[in-house]
């Protein structure tokens, strides 16, 4: 059968993610290789102090990222997608959605890149024996419990990005396991922790709100089931020109973790992946529980519930993206513009000569605040020791380095102190789309070999097509051996090494990095 002929027939599967930067779509045929995307780009804004994305941010960019895949199946099979096997929703974790019993929004959507719930963080951890970062869920809603917010008695739902968008698609109120985690601790892989709630539900300011915990957080639903279907009101709302129709099944709406564990196929245990693109993230999946916990380190789950440990960094690619525009900008003042392409692969190639320890250069990619290095606010900075060379290599090097030094940081403290070793570790995102480079410096800085897929560059979208294939696939196998037999048998990767040299030079770096903490926290209140 060919692909038009699938299309037609409605035997495709679809995953869309709605990343920091871009939502994204991913079609995928019957081989479950992508056949055809979309994209959206867009930004969150600062608004009265707040990360946020309005309603408006997220329908509009829903419906232009699906009109973008409709063009593209247009263009290259000449059908239009009236419906598909199945799809599913991603988006970025965490963060707070707040509706009303009339499902509108009682405060803009407070994303995880918000640092302003800390007093909420510590009581929680304290209270539950469990590490509670500040841009979880429930996080947030204490925190608006402890300020005394005017919303926090009105609410009856509250949602991720991934499941509201799921709601307006389907109607169901319901969250895949992994996104759900990042909301709330999860005990057995299904299910809130009832202990944890109990204590939660126990403090007299929260008893005081007139609602229960377990009735405003969202239905969890495991990965392989069937999460809903698609309305006729969520067909009209995704494509306004009326082609597609209602019916669709869904899968459980997913966070960008466990899409980006799937798009690895690193859901089994003891495997890891890092995510790398607006924010940087690994997670390896735990074979033994943590014996401790620490405010690096959140305990999150798969896709199917395993229980997982992630180390999450607010910033990434970002600072890289605005220098690496800087020196198009300088190309085409010179008279020899440089396309974005070309200017990523020539400065990331470069890279690679300049020294292990950067030469005494220390980049700080801190866009916005970095709590795993103990940053509440961040200021994108950089210094270097006065007989450094100043190289273009040793800089852009650099910064990197500094896109994966958070990271490195909280895995230090994984792999000493909890004796984490994985098995293997998988990257994916945009910051490895130049091989062999960002995959190198990353081996180097966990001491670990790292494989690139073929499919590096898919990301989440596709991570979450393939969820969507598995409702139709599954069958009661369990989502690691489906990926191993259906979707990554034969599937091309390459694999680096760490290289003494670049441990060593790592080492350094970090000694650097650590000793100007203090004066990027300073930059960071100015």
């Amino acid at each position: 059968m060919t692909t038009k002929e699938m299309i037609a027939q409605g035997r495709t599967f679809l995953g869309i993610e709605f990343g920091s930067t871009r939502i994204k779509a991913c079609l995928v045929d019957e081989s479950l290789a992508p056949v055809a995307g979309g994209s959206h780009s867009w930004e969150n804004r600062l608004d009265n102090g707040v990360w946020t994305y309005t309603k408006e941010d997220i329908i509009g960019g829903l419906q232009s990222c699906y009109a973008d895949l409709k063009k593209d199946v247009k263009d290259k099979y000449g059908v239009t997608p009236e419906r598909f096997g199945a799809m599913g929703i991603s988006a970025m974790m965490h963060g707070y959605l707040a509706f009303d019993e009339k499902d509108e929004l009682l405060v803009p959507f407070r994303t995880w890149r918000n640092t302003m719930t800390g007093q909420a963080a510590e009581k929680l951890t304290g209270l539950f024996g469990f590490n509670i970062p500040e841009r979880w869920s429930i996080a947030h809603l204490y925190q608006a419990v402890l300020n005394k917010e005017e919303h926090v008695g009105r609410i009856a739902h509250l949602n991720t990005l991934a499941g509201y968008v799921h709601f307006l698609l389907t109607g169901e109120r319901t969250l895949g396991v992994g996104d759900a985690s990042g909301m709330f601790p999860i005990e057995g892989g299904s299910c809130y922790n009832g202990t944890m709630m109990e204590k939660f539900m126990g403090l007299d300011e929260v008893n005081a709100c007139g609602w229960k915990l377990e009735e405003i957080l969202p239905k969890i639903v495991q990965a392989g089931n069937e999460c809903g279907r698609l309305t006729e009101a969520g067909a009209r709302l995704l494509d306004p020109e009326g082609d597609l129709k209602a019916g669709t099944v869904f899968a459980p709406p997913e966070g960008d973790a466990g899409t980006g564990m799937t798009a690895t196929n690193a859901v089994r245990k003891g495997t890891g992946n890092v995510s790398a693109g607006t924010s940087i993230f690994s997670m390896i999946v735990l074979e033994q529980p943590l014996k401790g916990h620490y405010p690096q380190i959140d305990v999150v789950t798969t896709p199917d519930g395993a229980d997982v440990a992630m180390v999450h960094c607010n910033n990434c690619c970002g600072e890289l993206d605005k220098w690496v525009n800087m020196f198009i900008e300088f190309s085409k003042l010179a008279g020899a513009p440089v396309d974005i392409s070309a200017a990523y692969e020539l400065l990331y190639r470069n890279a690679l000569n300049g020294a292990a320890d950067c030469g005494g250069v220390v980049a700080y990619n801190t866009i916005s605040g970095e709590p795993v290095v103990g940053l509440g606010s961040g200021r994108p900075a950089y210094y270097r020791q006065p007989d450094s060379a100043m190289t273009l290599a040793d800089f852009f090097r650099a910064e990197l380095y500094g896109a994966l030094a958070a990271l490195k940081a909280g895995n230090d403290i994984l792999f000493e102190k909890e004796g984490v070793q994985p098995k293997s570790i998988t990257g994916h995102g945009g910051l490895f789309k130049v091989s062999g480079v960002a995959q190198q410096f990353l081996a180097d800085a966990l001491n670990s070999d790292v494989s690139v897929m073929a499919t590096a560059g898919e990301g989440g979208a596709w991570g979450m097509a393939l969820l969507a294939a598995f409702v139709c696939e599954g069958n009661g196998k369990s989502l690691a051996d489906w990926l191993d037999k259906r979707a990554f048998a034969g599937m091309e990767k390459s694999t680096v090494s760490a290289k003494a040299e670049g441990c060593e030079g790592w080492k350094k770096y970090i000694q650097n990095y650590t000793a100007g903490l203090g004066a990027a926290k300073i930059f960071g209140e100015i």
